[in-house]
């Protein structure tokens, strides 16, 4: 069996109970995968699947895991459900996309780990979430009491839809 297929049936095949301890662990070990990971401030990934799970001291589902949260965030992407142990993985991380990502994900244990002062600039950390929030930022035109009814009524705000709220 794949072990991106073992991946998926740990993490969905869990009763409510089950679910929020696996994840709660989860999280745990992929903090300590990411800290790891920058802490080598190199972001070549190279090894097989196998070997890399032992690095990182998890088991090979786990890595394969952690690999489909990374994967948006690396070059060239992985093509998981092909994951086998002896897999080879050799790829780059590409840090703003994963700080970025992070953000995206609402991850804000991984995106604000110490690490990345080291990895990052400043500027460029705060370059990344202004561009995070410019994009999931939604500017609401405020209706005038004398404008159009936005319902297409023709009558005017104060007269249709105001009242109903």
């Amino acid at each position: 069996m794949k072990v991106y297929t073992l991946w998926t049936q740990m993490s969905q095949e869990l009763n409510q109970t089950q679910s929020a301890a696996f994840w709660q662990e989860y999280f745990a070990t992929e903090t300590k995968i990411y800290e790891q990971l920058l802490k080598k401030k190199d972001p070549q990934i190279h090894g097989t699947l196998e070997d890399l799970a032992k690095e990182y001291g998890v088991e090979n589902p786990v890595f394969a895991g952690f690999l489909d949260g990374i994967n948006e965030s690396i070059e060239p992407t992985i093509e998981l459900e092909e994951l086998e142990e002896t897999s080879l993985i050799d790829v780059k991380v590409v840090y703003e996309k994963l700080f970025y990502n992070m953000m995206e994900a609402k991850a804000d244990w991984l995106y604000n780990l110490p690490i990345w002062e080291e990895i990052l600039e400043s500027d460029k950390r705060g370059e990344l979430r202004r561009a995070y929030l410019a994009a999931h930022t939604r500017s609401v035109t405020k209706i005038g009491r004398n404008d159009p009814c936005p319902c297409g009524s023709g009558k005017k705000y104060k007269y249709c839809c105001m009242n109903q709220k």
